[in-house]
């Protein structure tokens, strides 16, 4: 008897190690825990009916699923962090900066973290109030002024950074903040607090945040003192998916840098906190970690008389596993040999999702029954790979956990072309980071699904000519 689109089945591949403590991924360590759940009414948040109805409201697929719902769960465990003098939740909107998502989160009162100007001005196009974004940048633009001006916050994160900053305030008693390098980091997919690691912002071996000893030996005083600034916050962020006791560590030592300058009025800690995408994956207890650094603020004001305010930046904690990527089967093909594989073939890809070929991340995948031929729920499962649409050979959705040069088979239910696929945990660094029009792809929309189930466009599908407006043609006769 043939499945009716109601009757679908999940078919989760995940990734067995720990997310939460440091991971290695040596060749005996790369084993995958694969659990399959049949006759499942769902994937993390979207049924069998609100799938359908995301691809009926997108006009097909691929497309971005959020569920406001699940943004509201992680909304208020952010805003519940354990503090001892105040707390103020920034978004790192570069997770995912829709604009909806932005007025969501505003609307509960969490403000903004931004990684650059021009997210600056995004955030103040969607309704964010000026005061409520600070912005931390790799490139401080030459607009900064003109955005403190505003009531943007800065925080310095280089020498010559805060040289600017200074310059342009000198004498005005302007208010900064400084980013520092606390000497280590921590990132999900690197045990190393010192190497380089793609998810690892802090240590010797990145460029994010002003040297510690910089501060430590007075080079950033002086200058402060030596332009009349008044730094008013420090800033630490070590990595994405960092580990809790390092995070602790780092949040205590950042300590000892308020006490350098006695107009600190609030430490923040960013964010980097880990989502467990799969099972097996531990998901970051905010207040497990956040109970100690609470009592450290308060050590810290018993010792030098000064409460000082707590903030953090959550991005992948807040929007992760409220993001769903939906595309479609459109081809399958076969290898054969001692090397060959079968392979499924979505039309969506690293144009939509980077993280698999980037990190070698590896997501939560359910398949449903589509618009094709499908196979029963009795069917057999089978091992394939599962890879994107692009002319590219990295464009692969199935790599061994943090290898993303090594391709790796997953067990589901036998698909056909037609069939859906659910790529949850896809709300953070997907539809903001993404290689979208490789390829001339177009990008793909979002939709947001509310309580009730109903699905409403937040992004439309870009279209061909979209892409390719800002081109001009050459001079005539050049060729």
């Amino acid at each position: 008897m043939r499945t009716t689109f109601a009757a679908l089945f999940t078919l989760i591949a995940a990734n067995g190690s720990s997310a939460f403590a440091p991971a290695t991924f040596g060749r005996a360590g790369r084993s995958t825990l694969l659990q399959m759940a049949e006759n499942a009414d769902s994937s993390v948040f979207l049924t069998s009916e609100t799938a359908k109805a995301c691809i009926d409201a997108a006009g097909g697929t691929p497309l971005y699923a959020y569920s406001l719902d699940k943004l509201k769960e992680s909304a208020d465990d952010c805003l519940a962090f354990p503090n001892a003098y105040g707390l103020t939740v920034r978004y790192a909107m570069k997770a995912s900066p829709n604009g909806s998502i932005l007025k969501y989160f505003n609307s509960r009162g969490i403000h903004i973290d931004a990684s650059s100007g021009f997210e600056v001005r995004r955030a103040i196009s969607n309704g964010i109030p000026p005061e409520n974004i600070s912005l931390s940048t790799q490139e401080l633009p030459a607009d900064f002024a003109e955005l403190v001006d505003m009531g943007i916050k800065v925080n310095a994160c280089s020498i010559s950074q805060l040289e600017r900053f200074g310059e342009h305030f000198a004498g005005t008693g302007q208010k900064v903040g400084v980013r520092v390098n606390p000497g280590v980091g921590s990132g999900g997919f690197s045990s190393s607090t010192s190497g380089f690691s793609k998810t690892n912002v802090g240590g010797p071996a990145s460029s994010f945040g002003i040297w510690h000893e910089l501060v430590e030996d007075g080079t950033v005083l002086s200058i402060v003192e030596k332009y009349g600034l008044v730094v008013e916050r420090i800033h630490t962020h070590i990595g994405s998916g960092s580990d809790p006791v390092i995070w602790q560590k780092v949040a205590t030592k950042s300590l000892s840098f308020c006490k350098i300058f006695p107009t600190v009025e609030a430490l923040n800690l960013g964010g980097g906190y880990k989502v467990g995408r799969n099972p097996g994956e531990p998901t970051t207890d905010l207040q497990e970690i956040g109970g100690p650094v609470a009592d450290a603020f308060r050590t810290f004001a018993e010792e030098n008389g000064r409460e000082l305010k707590l903030e953090i930046e959550p991005g992948t904690y807040l929007v992760a596993m409220s993001g769903a990527l939906v595309s479609s089967v459109q081809d399958k093909v076969f290898t054969t040999g001692e090397d060959g594989h079968t392979f499924l073939k979505l039309d969506a890809g690293m144009t939509d999702v980077l993280r698999p070929s980037l990190y070698g991340a590896v997501h939560p995948i359910t398949i449903l029954p589509g618009s094709g031929l499908s196979a029963d729920v009795g069917a057999e499962s089978e091992s394939v790979v599962v890879v994107g649409h692009c002319c590219e050979s990295g464009d692969l959705m199935t790599p061994e956990a943090g290898e993303p040069e090594s391709l790796a088979e997953k067990s589901f239910r036998k698909a056909e072309i037609g069939d859906i696929v659910i790529m949850d945990g896809s709300g953070a660094y997907c539809a903001g980071m993404s290689t979208k029009n490789y390829n001339s792809f177009p990008e793909a929309p979002e939709v947001l699904v509310d309580g009730n189930g109903v699905a409403h466009v937040i992004r439309v599908r870009q279209s061909l000519e979209q892409i390719y407006e800002n081109e001009c043609d050459a001079p005539e006769g050049l060729f």
